[in-house]
């Protein structure tokens, strides 16, 4: 059953036999890192392949050698991978640029396409508007013979950068003004990544693409709604090339989020002024980033479920993705007792080195197993777990009053040392037999709150994360004014129990009561951690 209107096109020309195999394609081009919005481009051409037992080709469209690099290409790679996909071809553009220039060649000799002089500043002032037709390039009636010998001349090195481009001459009197004689060539001087020095000329975007989806005879080009008004040339071009079949483009609507960064060229900014530590620093919205900062896979792929596939764009809230991060979370992250702000309690009426408790690691799963956590004489619990004078319905540790401890026993307050107005240190009775199956088990309390034992726990680093875009403030839309200044918070000073420290590094948690973080670093009796989503869920699902 289909999901949406591209899978019901899918259908619909599979039941009709107009295609016998579903070929799409991943064409990013290697300019920067993937961010999430591609992640919505990855489901849907890769779930195609998955759902119709087709294929789907991983293809870089490197038509662009100043922008493109070797670093790109493989993070490409890493974050397809990452998110479970496979490809069955993996293609570049610029495989094909022969190929290319064989089609230029094709429509020059159809008087298709001619060399046009003017510069990229004359091309735009003759393009016309909306409303008002374009001006005829002066080098548009150029005879078949002398465009190929100007176009040979252009290959061969013989006239510099932006002197002369290759246009398709199609209608300048067009209401699309992408069908206004489009630039489809360029000389460029440039070293490519994977041609190295081969070429001086260099196809458009526009006109390679469509060639490239002829050649690996893509059943389904799909793309975002950007290049609606595009495929109008996309269809000229395969169509005046006489390719067959006929590739066809579909669009949809791209992922836009509220306050997250969109755009290659802004990220790409953000890394080059040191405002981010790297295309994966854990604040960035690429999926490397994500990756760093402990979202799984799994959320990502649902989150992109959850939007859904449009026709028309819309903004989409953060915490959609965040909830779907969370729901992942709290079914298969274990949990983990840790002290963000620890005050220390001492229990006086315990009088042994330590005892142990066996804790579920996850109680959402049966198969999680269980960890061990000592109590002993001295333990940590939260600044704010402490009140002398607590607010209406707090239900925490007060004066006179008693807490049960996540996993252990009942405490029972005893007296606390405070100077100047600080709480330094508070003193407590244990219950006896107060812990699960204990005699004094069912004692009621109305608060459970964490804590770990002071005589073994581990230094932690918490490094808490934010938005790096401030929301738009009196219409304030300019980007360098809306980077958060506070989009990394570093928290030193907090206390974790061993079973953190015994992990594996990129192992995620749910701090009990606090957030879920991904344990990032350990050394030296040092934990470092990255918060990855808090607890808190105001989304709605559908």
């Amino acid at each position: 059953m289909a999901d949406n209107f591209i899978e019901n096109i899918i259908e619909s020309d599979l039941e009709s036999g107009k295609v016998k195999e579903i070929i799409t394609r991943f064409p990013p081009e290697p300019n920067g890192y993937l961010h999430i919005g591609h992640a919505k481009s990855l489901c849907i051409n890769f779930g195609a392949k998955e759902k119709y037992h087709g294929k789907c080709n991983l293809r870089f469209d490197d038509t662009n050698p100043t922008k493109e690099e070797v670093e790109y290409v493989e993070s490409i790679k890493e974050d397809i991978k990452w998110l479970g996909f496979e490809w069955d071809n993996e293609y570049y553009a610029s495989d094909y640029f022969q190929t290319m220039y064989e089609c230029a060649i094709k429509l020059i000799k159809k008087g298709l396409a001619y060399v046009c002089d003017l510069s990229a500043e004359e091309i735009k002032e003759t393009r016309g508007t909306l409303t008002t037709p374009g001006t005829n390039s002066p080098y548009r009636n150029r005879t078949i013979e002398e465009n190929l010998e100007l176009f040979e001349g252009m290959k061969d090195g013989k006239y510099p950068d932006g002197s002369k481009v290759l246009r398709a001459k199609i209608d300048m009197a067009s209401k699309n003004l992408n069908m206004r004689d489009p630039v489809i060539y360029r000389v460029l001087r440039a070293t490519h990544h994977h041609t190295g020095d081969k070429w001086i000329i260099y196809p458009m975007y526009d006109f390679a693409h469509p060639i490239e989806d002829a050649i690996e005879k893509i059943s389904h080009s799909i793309c975002t709604l950007e290049f609606e008004d595009h495929r109008p040339l996309y269809d000229w071009v395969v169509e005046n090339l006489d390719f067959d079949p006929l590739p066809h483009q579909y669009e949809f609507a791209r992922l836009n989020i509220k306050n997250t960064i969109m755009s290659k060229r802004y990220l790409k900014k953000l890394v080059d002024s040191n405002v981010v530590t790297g295309w994966d620093d854990p604040r960035m919205p690429t999926l490397s980033g994500m990756r760093k900062r402990g979202y799984p896979a799994e959320a990502i792929k649902a989150f992109c479920q959850e939007v859904g596939v449009a026709k028309s764009n819309s903004e989409v809230d953060p915490q959609v993705l965040e909830h779907c991060v969370r729901d992942y979370l709290n079914d298969n992250a274990d949990r983990a007792m840790v002290v963000e702000k620890p005050l220390k309690v001492i229990i006086d009426n315990f009088d042994k080195d330590y005892e142990e408790f066996e804790v579920q690691n996850n109680p959402r799963k049966e198969d999680s197993g269980t960890h061990t956590i000592k109590f002993g004489k001295e333990i940590y619990i939260e600044q704010d777990d402490f009140m002398v004078n607590p607010p209406p319905k707090y239900h925490r540790l007060v004066v006179g009053g008693m807490v049960r401890l996540k996993g252990a026993y009942i405490l029972q307050y005893v007296s606390h040392v405070e100077e100047d107005g600080v709480v330094k240190e508070v003193h407590c009775n244990y219950i006896e037999d107060s812990a699960q199956g204990g005699v004094n088990a069912g004692i009621k309390v109305k608060g459970v709150i964490q804590w770990v034992n002071a005589n073994d726990c581990y230094d932690c680093t918490l490094n808490k994360y934010d938005s790096l875009l401030l929301d738009e403030v009196d219409g304030n839309k300019e980007f360098d004014d809306r980077i958060n200044p506070n989009s990394l918070v570093v928290v030193k000073g907090a206390k974790a129990e061993p079973f953190l420290y015994e992990s594996k590094i990129d192992t995620p948690f749910q701090f009990m009561r606090s957030a879920y973080y991904k344990l990032a670093d350990k050394k030296d009796n040092q934990l470092l951690c990255y918060l990855i989503v808090n607890l808190k869920d105001s989304y709605q699902a559908k």
